[in-house]
């Protein structure tokens, strides 16, 4: 590990732990599953259910550009500066787009709790997917370009910027920036399964089919039961999504710089305003 010439040596080395540190804390408002009832207690399989809990997650994620920035500028490298100058604005481009694809969703389930969000999707139909399908695909698009993923990696672009933000970082360092981006991909896997795709539910079998199914062992056994299950099809869901977003990074080429910003501020940006306006008509309509 080293710190090169001229740079700033505590924001090199605090940087990368700006940037990782959020992507843990996420995982605190994240539902593995429902509420079960176990030997008397009931059990909320997360960390803090928080009534904000979708905008705790939005809050504490976009705190890691600081660190991508922080890092570009203390390497003392017109390289670096040039990718965390790219992150910043991409981040900023994306990050509308994503706040204004999950008021679409706030409008359906009428919650910001990520548990009541997963609750109201025990229908299939009821799924966010069915009830907000163009906020689902800008959601993702605009998800992947946060994490900076193929094809919106330009401010990592090899063939312009050597590696970007993170030139001058090496050893643990720079394998905490990793961290960062990976812990990223298993966040937006949960947050579309949650937000998009029955959060913990399986489609068509209901929670109270499945506690009838183990009821010969009693209501805390058919409780542990159902709760492995739902939190083995939550994880099964994530991997899916964490798999479609390493295929995108193999299948699609680089974008180019112009291409991302233009993609988000004249493609995604209407859209996002469209798809509220449409909700907002259709749940006027409904009711």
């Amino acid at each position: 590990d080293f710190v090169p010439q001229g740079a700033n040596r505590f924001l090199h080395t605090f940087a990368p732990i700006i940037a990782v540190v959020p992507a843990i804390l996420t995982f605190a408002v994240v539902p593995f599953g429902g509420q079960y009832e176990l030997w008397g207690e009931n059990v909320n399989l997360v960390i803090s259910d928080l009534d904000v809990g979708l905008l705790f997650v939005f809050a504490i994620a976009s705190l890691a550009t600081y660190g991508y920035v922080i890092a570009g500028w203390a390497s003392n490298s017109n390289w670096s500066l040039l990718g965390s100058m790219r992150t910043a604005s991409q981040m900023i481009s994306y990050e509308v787009t994503m706040g204004l694809t999950i008021v679409g969703v706030l409008m359906v389930f009428g919650s910001m709790k990520l548990t009541e969000i997963g609750a109201a999707q025990e229908e299939f139909l009821n799924w966010g997917f069915f009830l907000q399908p163009l906020g689902f695909f800008m959601f993702f698009a605009a998800s992947i370009a946060e994490n900076k993923r193929i094809p919106f990696d330009a401010p990592e672009a090899e063939s312009e910027l050597v590696a970007g933000y993170f030139t001058e970082y090496s050893g643990l360092k720079f394998g905490m920036f990793f961290m960062a981006e990976f812990i990223e991909m298993v966040t937006i896997g949960a947050i579309v399964t949650i937000l998009f795709f029955g959060a913990w539910h399986i489609p068509f079998l209901s929670t109270a089919t499945l506690l009838s199914w183990f009821e010969f062992l009693g209501t805390s056994g058919a409780n542990l039961v159902v709760m492995l299950i739902h939190v083995a099809v939550f994880f099964t869901k994530v991997i899916f999504f964490i798999w479609f977003q390493m295929t995108v990074r193999w299948t699609l080429p680089r974008f180019r710089y112009d291409q991302i910003m233009k993609l988000g501020w004249k493609v995604l940006l209407p859209l996002s305003l469209a798809n509220i306006l449409v909700t907002g008509i259709v749940i006027l309509a409904v009711n």
